[in-house]
């Protein structure tokens, strides 16, 4: 409140759709259509994987005998038993807690028979299915915000002292959440209103982002991996800093007799998010565009050949 009156007083990629990938989201199923084309799967690192079936979908729908599945990993090594992987008894196969030294191909071998009863003949077949699983981060958001406020005259010194008063009010309204403004800047310009001749504005731009000094510590006391925490927060910071200048429209129309020389105009706050990738991390629109905002481990992985 104290800030109120302050501010007021101061004034899945092509190949992907050819293979006809089904996803069963009620089960959390991922089905390759197809055993030749290899199916792109992404995981956000620290999650588990979807079950990636051993099976096609047309299969899925009939009765299968003696089936036997066997999914090897990214490095070539039979994936029964090992402690990060949860395989079910139907050839269902989900990665723990993925890490990205995980992602690569994961391929399975299903096996099973078909019997003609007539002649007494059985016949083992084989099929070969294919999953490229990529670690990916969500993006660190950043946020991007401008306001404007009117003047009296470009050339007043108190513009200067009102854009520093400002920056401290809003770093405190947002400092609770490790967050902080950054890259603030103004400038001056006259402009020309319809009907209302020449008025002097401020324009104000600023970024609102989420690693105030303290961030870590505050972060790796709720999760090991800081990533929600952090867009969460300065999510939350962004929408307090709308509200902030929302009401400073309600305190001039309610508490003041005369309008300040400088003041907040309404409705001139925008807001852009600017997402930026950790270390290791990145986009790649062209290759991975059924993940395009996704910042993925991509370049550590060697596409198969099959």
């Amino acid at each position: 409140v104290r800030a109120y009156g302050l501010l007021s007083l101061i004034s899945w990629k092509a190949e992907v759709d050819k293979a006809l990938v089904i996803s069963l989201f009620q089960h959390c199923w991922l089905f390759n259509s197809f055993s030749c084309i290899a199916v792109n799967i992404y995981v956000k690192v620290y999650t588990n994987s979807p079950f990636l079936v051993c099976m096609d979908l047309a299969l899925s729908q009939k009765e299968v005998i003696d089936p036997n599945y066997l999914w090897i990993g990214p490095d070539g090594k039979n994936l029964k038993g090992q402690s990060y992987i949860n395989l079910t008894e139907t050839g269902k196969l989900m990665v723990r807690s993925f890490q990205v030294a995980m992602s690569g191909s994961y391929t399975c071998t299903l096996s099973y028979k078909t019997i003609k009863t007539d002649i007494q003949e059985e016949r083992e077949k084989f099929k070969t299915y294919k999953f490229m699983v990529y670690a990916y981060r969500e993006p660190d958001y950043t946020y991007q915000i401008s306001v404007r406020f009117t003047t009296k005259e470009c050339r007043l010194a108190a513009n200067g002292q009102f854009f520093e008063e400002l920056k401290k009010i809003l770093d405190d309204l947002i400092s609770d959440l490790t967050c902080h403004v950054i890259e603030p800047s103004y400038k001056c310009h006259v402009i020309k209103i319809p009907k209302h001749g020449l008025l002097d504005e401020l324009f104000v731009t600023f970024q609102v982002n989420p690693f105030a000094p303290g961030w870590e510590a505050v972060c790796q006391q709720i999760s090991y991996d800081c990533e929600d925490v952090t867009n969460r927060r300065v999510q939350e910071a962004r929408d307090l800093i709308e509200e902030f200048f929302r009401k400073q429209t309600y305190v001039l129309k309610h508490e003041f007799r005369d309008v300040p020389a400088i003041h907040y105009i309404d409705h001139s706050f925008e807001v852009t998010r600017i997402d930026s990738c950790r270390p290791g991390f990145g986009k790649n629109d062209d290759t991975h565009n059924d993940c395009a905002s996704c910042c993925g481990n991509y370049r550590k992985i060697k596409y198969p050949y099959f």
